[in-house]
């Protein structure tokens, strides 16, 4: 090899040895006859010494180099003189004297510093130049704690007997949830792939098949909006277990996490085993199915106190089949109204028209001691009686110096609206431990939801699914009244990853078609193959896909995907450094049987 040993190898150990390495200039610094050079490559730094003196050629080599330069360098490793270590670095103690510099590549001078403080460099330009932005020390760790995450998973796994299986990108279109990506077949012209959302069918006939226990590292695409956990096409551990029940997988996939916790972060565990809570449980006391559940700030419902209030907004809300809920900003009372204000506008997007807000000056038990004039700060005081400030107080356990925080509005308004104010308030008030991992089950979700616009029924996870056993019989009955056998396993407020058990006997499927409005054409098209797979003796199973970016980002103390992927898309869509998507060339289009007849400029 061109290099005897890596950047971040040597120690004292290796004083007076001969070395080879090889790698990028961080830093050049220029002291006349000696030059240092911080060589850098991806196991870490060494300081290169190049003294005119005692090696005039590999001196005058060095000369030329600069930053960014791909040199080779030998020499012989020395100390580091008194107080000139480096305890930033696994190899400050040390240098490398150099005999010879050879220059194996120069470089450009690149368009934003290669060093941690490039995280602030606009992302568009990063993305452009991501193979440098991946030089970064902080990008590159990213990556190698992808790969151990990875590995460890695998190991895992392999350990208890599952088996790893490469299923097809290329299928047909599938009913997870999002848009399809679709290539079109130049050999049976007018027929289309589609690329695989998830290898959710596939991984079911696998267990028809009789293997058992199943995974993969799978590569999944989907053709949805994107936001800081998304992208077009992803990664997640796909894993199927048969003869389980939603038990045998939570217990395993808990001693994955927390065994993958340990091994592989400083974090520290919040609650084993992981606390399970059910869907309903969570709307009501965090207004979100995903609940952050590092701190408290719970909701509380104070749609009673409020019945007949004469606030109109309370008044209206509740008239109109609405509540009335909100939660504690504890030591808030004074706030300023900018606060206020800017939280206010964090809600917005979960649709709430305002926020209303009461401080809470003095201790309040009863109705008159909220009649004094001192007992309340709020512009909404003079609309609510004593009676219902009393209420108020009690219902949320707000203690004197507490500011209370209220929506009122639609259910689901109100739980998306008062879940980000949550949020909110946790970062400004200083209550999220950032070396805590709160991991927590979500169990119980609701089957099937109505479309607004068009009524018809449709899977919260997917048609595949099975509904609670005592719960099968609301499918004819009261069919949004059903729950699913699904489980979510949630990560500091992220989904970290869902799953549930399946639907293995091929009547209670057809079943579930039936009550999605699908008509028996469309059954046959879409899922004739497993329909008649069960026919075949599909034993009870279950499993679970896991999210390897979110995974990874949440590891890596990172909130976005993108920070753990190699070559992420922007938010829009594109790739910056390729320039894709891109127009496609008409002869390629012809041969495929496509005409473009509207396209972007």
């Amino acid at each position: 090899m061109l290099k005897t040993h890596t950047c971040g190898e040597l120690r004292k150990t290796h004083c007076q040895q001969e070395a080879t390495l090889a790698g990028w200039v961080a830093v050049r610094r220029d002291h006349g006859g000696l030059i240092f050079l911080d060589l850098r490559d991806r196991f870490g730094v060494t300081q290169v010494t190049v003294d005119s003196a005692a090696a005039p050629d590999a001196h005058a080599a060095a000369n030329a180099v600069r930053a960014e330069y791909v040199v080779r360098v030998c020499g012989v490793v020395q100390e580091r003189p008194p107080g000139f270590e480096n305890a930033a670095l696994d190899t400050g103690d040390v240098e490398l004297a150099a005999t010879e510099v050879e220059i194996l590549n120069p470089s450009l001078t690149p368009p934003f510093y290669i060093r941690e403080e490039a995280d602030e460099t606009e992302e568009t330009l990063r993305l452009k130049y991501r193979y440098l932005d991946l030089r970064r020390p902080n990008m590159m760790r990213n990556l190698m704690l992808r790969h151990e995450l990875v590995r460890f998973i695998r190991n895992y796994l392999s350990d208890r007997a599952f088996i790893e299986v490469e299923t097809p990108y290329l299928l047909k279109s599938t009913p997870e949830g999002a848009r399809d990506f679709v290539v079109p077949s130049r050999l049976q012209p007018g027929r289309f792939y589609a690329l695989l959302q998830s290898p959710q069918q596939l991984k079911q006939l696998l267990m028809v098949a009789g293997l058992e226990r199943y995974f993969q590292i799978a590569r999944c695409f989907r053709d949805e909006d994107f936001r800081a956990d998304r992208q077009p096409e992803f990664s997640q551990l796909d894993l199927e277990m048969s003869f389980v029940d939603r038990r045998d997988v939570q217990a395993l996939i808990e001693d994955m996490l927390i065994r993958m916790t340990e091994a592989h972060t400083a974090k520290r565990i919040q609650k084993i085993p992981f606390p399970v809570l059910t869907y309903q449980d969570c709307m009501e006391r965090y207004g979100t199915d995903r609940p952050d559940l590092r701190f408290g700030l719970e909701l509380f419902d104070a749609t009673d106190a409020f019945a007949d209030c004469a606030f109109q907004v309370f008044r209206n809300a509740v008239e109109q089949g609405g509540r009335v809920k909100g939660l504690v900003y504890p030591g808030g009372c004074e706030l300023s109204r900018k606060d206020i204000d800017a939280l206010t506008e964090r809600i917005k997007p979960g649709g709430a028209k305002g926020l209303a807000w009461i401080g809470l000056r003095e201790a309040i038990t009863s109705p008159q001691d909220a009649s004094s004039a001192h007992a309340v700060r709020s512009p909404i005081a003079r609309f609510l009686s004593a009676q219902e400030l009393a209420a108020l107080a009690a219902v949320s356990g707000a203690q004197p110096g507490d500011l209370l925080l209220l929506v009122a509005d639609q259910a689901d308004v109100v739980a998306a609206s008062l879940s980000l104010l949550r949020s909110a308030v946790a970062h400004r008030a200083g209550l999220i431990d950032p070396d805590l991992f709160a991991y927590c089950w979500v169990i119980d979700f609701p089957l099937l939801e109505r479309d607004a616009d068009s009524g018809r029924w449709s899977a919260v996870h997917h048609p595949f699914t099975s509904a609670l056993d005592e719960d099968w019989p609301l499918l004819d009955a009261d069919p949004g009244a059903a729950r699913a056998q699904a489980y979510d396993v949630v990560l500091n407020g992220w989904e970290l990853a869902g799953g549930s058990i399946r639907i293995h006997d091929r009547q209670r499927q057809m079943a579930l078609f039936r009550c999605l409005d699908l008509t028996a054409a469309q059954i046959q098209a879409e899922f004739g193959h497993l329909l008649e797979a069960f026919q075949y003796g599909a034993p009870p199973h279950g499993g679970i896909a896991m999210g390897l970016d979110r995974m990874a980002a949440l590891f890596a103390d990172s909130d976005n995907i993108r920070d753990v992927m190699a070559f992420p898309k922007t938010a829009a869509g594109s790739d910056l450094m390729v320039d894709a998507p891109s127009p496609l060339e008409d002869d390629k289009l012809m041969e495929l049987g496509i005409e473009v007849t509207a396209a972007l400029p």
